[in-house]
């Protein structure tokens, strides 16, 4: 997984919406891109909805959010116009971005082992660089505790 300090690996991804999404494209602003395992099951609307529900005072911060998923652009349509979400979704479907970004890994659940992601927020400076990493995301106050970071950035 990337570290603070470390050069954000470069992505471009069909997006909510049609067209692509790529982090070169989103500079010169601050990026929060944030993996998360499913469209529409609970802790992911609600992360998302936390994210729709500051989305302008990210963007009065200079930043733009970023959802990634393994979940098809189609899927990401339903789940935006089922929410009303205000933040861009990448569409990750083979896995490239998140082997990228280190949060495709072996979880357990129920004493069962699969792969999948984990939910994770990095947090990349206006020139590409990392500034924070937050693994293991615990979605209450999350939005919240990012949206002070970029503001501090």
């Amino acid at each position: 997984m990337p570290s603070q300090g470390d050069k954000a690996p470069e992505f471009t991804l069909p997006r909510d919406g049609g067209g692509e999404v790529s982090l070169t494209g989103l500079f010169p602003k601050k990026v929060v891109l944030y993996f998360y395992p499913k469209d529409d099951t609970p802790g992911c609307t609600t992360e998302a909805l936390d994210f729709t529900r500051l989305a302008d005072e990210f963007a009065g911060a200079g930043t733009v959010v970023v959802g990634i998923s393994k979940d098809s652009v189609k899927a990401h349509d339903r789940f935006c116009k089922k929410h009303g979400l205000g933040i861009i979704l990448g569409s990750d479907e083979d896995g490239q971005v998140c082997e990228d970004y280190g949060v495709w890994v072996e979880k357990n659940m129920y004493g069962r082992t699969y792969m999948g992601i984990e939910r994770t927020t990095f947090l990349i400076d206006a020139t590409g660089t990392i500034a924070r990493v937050w693994p293991k995301v615990k979605v209450n106050g999350h939005a919240d505790q990012v949206l002070d970071a970029a503001r501090a950035l």
